[in-house]
């Protein structure tokens, strides 16, 4: 990088990349290609036995790949990241990657719908219990952690309850047992960084924020390099004992001299490399154009979504608004604290209608997308209910935050003027539609 910098305006742009050495591009190439040709045997040799950091094959490794792990790492002050198809097979690397059949998880309650399944039911199937635990009391963690717990799981600003996770507390509890604490940080880049509050390894869905085109579903993990592993060897023998998927190796003490960079190198070369939920490179492309604009993206999602909060906290057919900026008390105090520059681009809300006034009031939006993501460039909105969380049972779609009548926007960088007229008209069309089914 040609300057020192720590601002993330300036990180996302210059990170890793300055222009490609053989042709003068500035723009990262996209590297589409299966293999790469080896020097000769002895290299060949060296790369498999990770004398050499190198490219051997892209479902491990790619040039452009790697621009998009670097830059992502250096915006979270980690000392390196994974790549992968999507952030859900980001989620479920992190955890298989020192969690196996037998072990245990212990997870907050507030996630997102499609992690909650991930968690309560896939990786059950695979022999890893997920212990959940409500995060009002960090000390649920500890009690929840046994000998054969192998990590903390939690979502900065879960989607969609909105309510900051305490970080700091978690990882602290952790740190003491000798548990790491990995974040999911899709819904608050920028805004937080884990790592610099205990958190060991951060994750993204990049389908979001990080791209902000809607174009390309990836996901990574940062590795924040802070974590001990050696000095806990009995609570990570994935790590700590001889891996027969790749002759024999003890990771930390195999990829030592490269730095602390054991768990990352791991997950790409057994878990990556098997399972092969690899990023194609145009993919990785796609994300890096995202992650250039993505500081100021943040600002404008803030904004407009403040301004979205205010307006729906005096409409009469709403009940309640949910948005990190109104909560009191503790949860407004985590807020102010892991936030920084703002709330986030999410906004829940209930309708005093309930799920028929939710539905209604979708089906009238106008400039607003009815789609499944979150932070696209463009609004968006959704019934969670009856949509991303409908496979939760009613207690577990409460857990999580979900109510019949929650409706979730993810508000993009649309004029605020243009935003709140689609809100006001499909409200009041949703008011009109209640009385004519009177």
């Amino acid at each position: 990088m040609p300057t020192s910098s720590k601002h993330p305006e300036t990180v996302v742009l210059h990170a890793s990349h300055r222009f490609d050495a053989g042709t003068g591009a500035v723009a990262v190439p996209i590297f589409q290609t299966t293999s790469y040709q080896f020097d000769n045997t002895q290299r060949a040799a060296n790369l498999f036995a990770l004398k050499e950091l190198g490219n051997i094959y892209t479902r491990i490794m790619n040039p452009t790949n790697a621009v998009l792990e670097e830059r992502i790492a250096a915006l979270e002050g980690g000392v390196a990241a994974l790549a992968v198809s999507s952030g859900q097979a980001a989620s479920a690397i992190a955890v298989q990657n020192i969690a196996r059949a037998g072990d245990n998880i212990v997870s907050s309650t507030d996630l997102y719908g499609g992690t909650w399944n991930l968690f309560a039911n896939t990786l059950k199937d695979q022999g890893i219990e997920v212990r959940f635990v409500d995060p009002t009391d960090p000390e649920n963690f500890r009690r929840a952690t046994d000998a054969k717990t192998r990590a903390y799981y939690a979502e900065t600003l879960p989607n969609p309850k909105l309510t900051v996770f305490p970080i700091k507390e978690v990882a602290e509890i952790g740190r003491k047992l000798g548990v790491p604490l990995i974040v999911d940080n899709t819904a608050a880049p920028v805004l937080c960084k884990p790592l610099e509050h205990g958190a060991a390894i951060v994750v993204h869905s990049t389908t979001k924020y990080i791209g902000g085109h809607g174009t390309s579903i990836g996901g990574i993990i940062v590795d924040g390099g802070n974590f001990d592993w050696e000095k806990h060897a009995e609570r990570f023998p994935a790590l700590n004992t001889p891996d027969p998927s790749y002759h024999g190796a003890i990771w930390v003490q195999a990829v030592k001299p490269l730095g602390p960079i054991a768990y990352i190198i791991k997950a790409r070369v057994t878990l990556l490399r098997d399972l092969g939920s690899a990023l194609s490179p145009f993919n990785a492309f796609l994300f890096i154009q995202g992650l250039e604009t993505l500081p100021l993206r943040i600002r404008e999602h803030v904004r407009n979504a403040q301004a979205v909060a205010t307006y729906l906290k005096k409409h009469a057919g709403v009940a309640k608004v949910i948005y990190p900026g109104f909560f009191d008390g503790e949860q407004k105090r985590r807020a102010d604290y892991y936030l920084k520059g703002g709330y986030g681009g999410l906004v829940g809300f209930e309708l005093k209608g309930g799920k028929d006034a939710g539905r209604r009031f979708i089906d009238s939006l106008k400039l607003f997308y009815h789609v499944a993501n979150i932070g696209d460039a463009r609004s968006l909105a959704i019934h969670p209910a009856t949509t991303t969380h409908s496979q939760l049972s009613p207690e577990e779609q409460l857990a999580t935050g979900v109510s019949d009548g929650y409706v979730r926007l993810s508000v993009g960088i649309e004029h605020i003027d243009d935003i709140i007229a689609d809100l006001d008209q499909a409200l009041k069309a949703s008011d009109t539609r209640a009385l004519a089914a009177e």
